[in-house]
């Protein structure tokens, strides 16, 4: 069959009802995901350190091309996790089966390709119930991981600082609750005499008391790490009511994981923060302070990326974390313009702030990795978002356009002021350089003549120097 051929099927599929059935006789293979590398001595040294995995997607809705696109994700994430994809297999069904994920003649279909190529993990593309993960795990027989289960490890991997390591506990342990097994392996199930329907002396036990015992564990160190992360948030709100008071506009740089947000933050700041090519590379956030072009002072934060699919227990343990996003006076929404379907990470995006509460936070569109974009992408997400800046912070083409994007839209300082400063207060001065916006300055023997827009507080401390103009002194 011909690659044209072939797609015409696929769309006839999508388009006639009629085929759908047919389409989800068999297993799909998602061609160009394999990792597998063609070098013997590399492999049979990678397979000492790697899992080998096969990835198995459902396509419930949307077009086939965006089912793809998830399951190639899925094996971005995979490879960051530290694992080598052999296979990608697709399924076209309504909704997953609610005991087996890919329906118990698929499940037998799956275990056969495992088998084949020998992995020995399983992952899913969505996120499987307690019940679908046994009972799948049972058919294949090899370990089965969902997509949650994926990112969490991740963030395992990647958090380096004390507040991000109890955050990502925190999520396991929120996702592993539910899972605890044991039920007739490793636990005594109770058993009475004939009164209780027992089979008498011999079979009595203690319960189910390890799954409890494990249970109660689990939550008295949740409860603990939730303690913890409360504590270590209180440097952070401290530093950021600091800068509030002193009304420094903060900025957040935020989007989908890999799309650039460190190397734009090292671009504006030099802060030097680790750049690379991974998902999730960035857990804990970084706090720089910047300037625009005209000298006033702000603070740019590099934020945790987010993804589609995001796991509800990532949302919760790293609300602390994600808070400078939804307090923040600007959000530099940063898109990977290289990325084949670059709208819908801004639709994956948007709807993670509009949970954190970030929704009405004013926002700017950077379209990053203009140097490796498809022109016709860039062309199709200018129509779109108009007020975007479209630049490369591998190269520095555009940045220029962000200062002045920048400038234009953080708050501008409220109140306009003209002071003479005596000598002695130079720290007053320095001040202003730094929280307002100066319009003229000029040194005199009585001391700095300042013209100026600053912040309502700072004002306050300027009113004592104010100049009265002759015609208000007359009054």
């Amino acid at each position: 069959m011909t690659e044209s051929s072939a797609a015409d099927r696929r769309l006839a599929a999508h388009l006639d009802p009629d085929d759908l059935v047919a389409d989800r006789q068999a297993l799909r293979r998602v061609p160009g995901l394999a990792t597998e590398l063609a070098d013997v001595s590399e492999v049979e040294y990678r397979q000492l350190r790697l899992e080998r995995v096969v990835l198995i997607g459902i396509w419930t809705e949307g077009s086939a091309a965006a089912a793809e696109h998830s399951l190639a994700e899925l094996a971005a994430l995979a490879e960051t996790a530290g694992s080598v994809v052999l296979d990608a297999l697709m399924q076209r069904r309504g909704k997953p089966d609610p005991a087996t994920y890919v329906g118990s003649g698929k499940a037998r279909e799956l275990r056969g390709v495992v088998a084949a190529t020998g992995a020995d993990t399983v992952i899913c593309d969505g996120e499987l119930t307690p019940g679908q993960l046994r009972q799948l795990e049972d058919v294949v027989k090899v370990k089965v991981v969902d997509r949650t289960a994926l990112i969490l490890d991740i963030f395992a991997q990647h958090a380096k600082s004390r507040e991000g390591k109890a955050q990502v506990e925190l999520a396991q342990m929120t996702y592993m609750l539910p899972r605890l097994r044991g039920w007739g392996e490793s636990l005594s199930r109770q058993a009475g005499g004939r009164v209780s329907g027992g089979a008498g002396i011999g079979t009595r036990g203690p319960g189910e008391t390890k799954i409890e015992t494990d249970r109660r564990r689990i939550r008295n160190r949740m409860a603990k790490l939730r303690r913890e992360i409360s504590g270590m948030a209180t440097s952070r709100v401290t530093k950021r009511q600091e800068r509030a008071r002193h009304e420094v506009p903060s900025v957040a740089i935020a989007g989908y994981t890999n799309a650039g947000k460190s190397s734009l933050l090292n671009r504006l700041t030099g802060a030097g923060v680790l750049v690379e090519d991974a998902l999730f590379a960035t857990l804990d956030p970084t706090v720089r302070r910047a300037q625009t072009a005209d000298g006033r002072a702000y603070t740019l934060t590099d934020t945790v990326g987010f993804v589609r699919h995001l796991p509800h227990q990532l949302v919760e343990a790293f609300r602390s974390t994600v808070e400078e996003v939804a307090e923040a006076d600007l959000i530099l929404h940063v898109v990977d313009g290289a990325d084949v379907d670059p709208e819908s990470q801004l639709a994956v995006v948007r709807e993670v702030f509009r949970e954190i509460s970030a929704g009405d936070v004013a926002e700017l569109v950077v379209v990053n990795k203009i140097d490796l974009a498809d022109p016709i992408t860039l062309a199709r997400l200018a129509r779109r978002e108009p007020a975007a800046v479209f630049l490369s912070a591998r190269t520095g083409v555009g940045l220029s356009d962000l200062d002045v994007a920048l400038e234009a839209a953080l708050p501008r300082p409220e109140v306009a002021v003209h002071v003479l400063l005596p000598y002695t207060r130079g720290d007053l001065v320095s001040r202003v350089h730094d929280m307002g916006e100066l319009q003229a300055e000029e040194h005199t023997p009585e001391g700095t003549r300042v013209q100026a827009r600053v912040p309502r507080a700072l004002a306050a401390e300027l009113a004592p120097y104010a100049v009265i103009a002759a015609g208000q002194a007359a009054r």
